[in-house]
């Protein structure tokens, strides 16, 4: 639990701001886009940011990737995964009199089926996101219904018409907590080491000598994904979570192996895992593996 005043992907009524109340703010402002609530951290006009980083069914969050790339000084302190559900929420009309339906692409198609199946003659307006949505509808009649978070729905005051209706039942999306650099959240044996890492030079083979620095550690990697660095075709930047913290053994001695491999290694942070599984590293990978085979080479240097 924090108190810190954080910023946050807006509008509210969005399942960003679920993710937020779940940190129990002081206060909370919502933004107009990742990059902003970055910046008011930078600028120390918020102790902390809140914003979408995948989802367990569209991936990656682009938008949030590019900005974490390319605002240096922050770091993250904590992760929390929310559960994606929607509902359909009117400003008074009926179900069978639907026929106009508002929301975002996204969220329109995780309801597409259940939408078929009961409004058979409906259209589709695409809306800017969720909460957008239902605050339109609560304030104009663009449309008969929404497909928008629960929260949004009590938000606005609208009625809701039906629940979960989402054909994917285990939808998540993975919200990270961030704030300027300091010292890592302390090691729990839970925990996620998440990098930026630049290949050296364009070459086969270039991709395994990264990922033998972690393999050869026993470290597991639950998330590695490519982005454009942006500067010429074919250059890649690359966002790995690694199972384990910057205190463990083989995920510091890992750091060490990438820091000699690459040009530009971006630490962005060790802190508890959202699904609370242990870190455990693979093979002869234990810290306490790791210092019996420092103590063996001491005492054949004659260090004690």
């Amino acid at each position: 639990m924090t108190e810190h005043t954080i910023a946050y992907l807006g509008p509210r009524g969005t399942f960003t701001e679920e993710a937020v109340n779940l940190l129990k703010p002081r206060k909370s402002m919502a933004v107009g886009s990742v990059a902003e609530a970055l910046d008011l951290v930078v600028e120390k006009k918020a102790d902390r940011a809140v914003i979408p980083v995948e989802n367990s069914i569209e991936g990656s969050v682009s938008a949030t990737s590019d900005a974490l790339a390319n605002i240096p000084g922050i770091q993250i302190y904590s992760e929390n995964l929310v559960a994606v559900r929607f509902v359909l929420a009117s400003k008074g009309a009926k179900l069978e009199n639907i026929q106009r339906v508002l929301t975002h692409p996204v969220a329109y198609a995780q309801a597409r089926k259940w939408l078929a199946t009961n409004l058979t003659n409906h259209q589709h307006i695409p809306a800017a996101s969720t909460a957008a949505a239902a605050k339109a509808i609560s304030d104009s009649d663009i449309a008969d219904a929404a497909v928008v978070a629960k929260a949004a729905a009590e938000i606005y005051g609208l009625e809701i018409l039906a629940e979960d209706i989402g054909e994917n039942k285990q939808a998540q999306t993975r919200f990270i907590e961030l704030g300027l650099q300091g010292k890592p959240v302390e090691k729990t044996g839970r925990d996620k080491t998440s990098l930026i890492i630049e290949l050296p030079e364009d070459k086969p083979g270039g991709l395994l000598e990264m990922l033998e620095q972690f393999s050869v550690r026993g470290i597991n990697l639950s998330r590695i994904e490519s982005r454009p660095i942006g500067d010429s075709f074919g250059r890649y930047r690359f966002y790995v979570d690694a199972q384990g913290h910057i205190d463990d053994q083989a995920v510091s001695e890992a750091l060490m192996g990438l820091h000699r491999f690459s040009p530009k290694i971006t630490f962005l942070g060790s802190y508890p895992r959202a699904d609370q599984q242990p870190s455990d590293h693979l093979g002869n990978n234990s810290d306490q593996q790791y210092l019996s085979a420092k103590a063996w080479l001491r005492s054949l240097t004659g260090d004690q």
